[in-house]
């Protein structure tokens, strides 16, 4: 047992670089286990879009170098309206980003071991005690922090993870260029992320251009397969399908093409309410919570700060001069995560799950009922306020609204 720290941090993405980060900021001893080789990283897991505010980039001192283009607009787009929204963002190199965040958390004095896929949890006395990774190696810590994502090897073995395959959302995106960010028949994309609800190209989803600057853009879309995709979708119509359709059908790609030496990103990730976010000695952060964003899809953010509230629940633990890593002390990161990190989680569940549910005429509805609105409508019903929400409901919404309300009893 003298391979021990004080927290291992089972994988290197945003929300365990950030946990380790803060952690050896603190002085305590962490190791980061990552399952990519580390001239590889991150090619295995570049997935995200990388689409990110100011709050984020000031929360976390994210620097420039790692920013493919600054944006001034978020866009909301149905399939013949649109609705633009003065917001300032950022569209992040993700594979720079996460290297930035391991050459951190190592100048803060992070261990990295990389090659070294957390296979198991090493229990002691009923209680995890260290992790069994790349095959046979043991490392030991008196906590213990999940962040691999889906694959959940700790958390699903020690029955924190409650993951379930009807609410896993898949996506798919190329960088591209040659990509008409301006065209005349559309809203102007330069220095924009914009995001389509459209059925025909992303059903029970949506599909999104990120501009990265001059004619290049992120371009891809997601969605839940669950009963609104089987609504809207075409059968035997695959993911793929559905982005190579867009692309052939919109004039913005007319004289795009994929970035050869851009890898083609994949990615999927679950939207729910989490089950369990704790047990003795052990916390589950980012997306093995799941944490992403329910409506966008935005990750980063509540990742990283999943990762935050979980090492100060570490550092109140430890601060005691006898540590207390019980369940009953570790719960703090669970009053944190639904307070600080996805606070009215489950009203914009819900949320998503209604504006998912909508048909396309009434997407074209909400550009307008969104233009006539205060400026911040969107932003109070994006966080879940329920008299925001009711505010963009018509008469005619009856019908959806019941329909909604029968699903929604269904699944109880």
């Amino acid at each position: 047992m003298s391979d021990r720290f004080d927290v291992i941090v089972a994988g290197a993405g945003p929300a365990g670089a950030q946990c380790a980060r803060d952690l050896a900021q603190r002085g305590y001893d962490v190791v980061v286990l990552e399952a990519e080789a580390e001239e590889d990283f991150p090619r295995q897991s570049n997935k995200s879009t990388a689409g990110t505010f100011p709050s984020m980039m000031a929360s976390f001192g994210v620097p420039d170098e790692v920013v493919m283009n600054y944006t001034n607009d978020v866009v909301l787009e149905s399939p013949n309206d649109h609705y633009v929204q003065h917001q300032p963002g950022a569209v992040l190199e993700f594979a720079d980003f996460k290297r930035w965040l391991v050459e951190e958390g190592r100048a803060e004095g992070a261990t990295y071991r990389f090659d070294a896929r957390a296979n198991a949890p090493i229990m002691e006395d009923d209680q995890i005690a260290g992790v069994r990774y790349a095959g046979a190696e043991e490392v030991y810590a008196d906590i213990v922090v999940d962040a691999t994502g889906p694959a959940a090897p700790l958390a699903k073995k020690l029955g924190v993870s409650d993951l379930q395959r009807d609410h896993q959302a898949i996506g798919v995106e190329w960088e591209m260029e040659g990509v008409t960010v301006d065209h005349p028949d559309y809203a102007d994309l330069s220095n924009a992320m914009m995001l389509r609800l459209d059925h025909d190209y992303a059903p029970g989803g949506y599909s999104w251009i990120f501009h990265t600057g001059g004619d290049t853009a992120k371009v891809g879309l997601c969605y839940i397969q669950n009963e609104s995709h089987e609504q809207y979708g075409r059968e035997g119509t695959s993911i793929d399908d559905y982005l190579h359709h867009w692309l052939a059908t919109d004039p913005r790609f007319a004289d795009a093409e994929r970035i050869s030496d851009k890898q083609q990103h994949r990615g999927s990730a679950h939207i729910q309410m989490p089950g369990k976010l704790v047990t003795d000695g052990f916390m589950a952060i980012g997306d093995t919570v799941p944490t992403i964003d329910p409506l966008w899809g935005e990750g980063i953010h509540k990742g990283m700060k999943s990762g935050r509230m979980a090492a100060i629940t570490a550092d109140r633990c430890f601060t005691n001069g006898d540590p207390d890593t019980s369940a009953e002390a570790m719960s703090v990161y669970s009053k944190l995560w639904h307070s600080k990190v996805a606070p009215r989680m489950r009203e914009r569940l819900l949320m998503t799950e209604l504006l998912y549910l909508a048909p396309n005429e009434r997407y074209d509805t909400l550009m307008a009922d969104l233009r006539e609105a205060d400026s911040d409508l969107l932003a109070k019903a994006n966080a879940g306020n329920v008299q925001a929400m009711l505010r963009l409901l018509h008469l005619r919404d009856v019908p959806l609204l019941a329909k909604f309300a029968r699903e929604q009893w269904n699944k109880r």
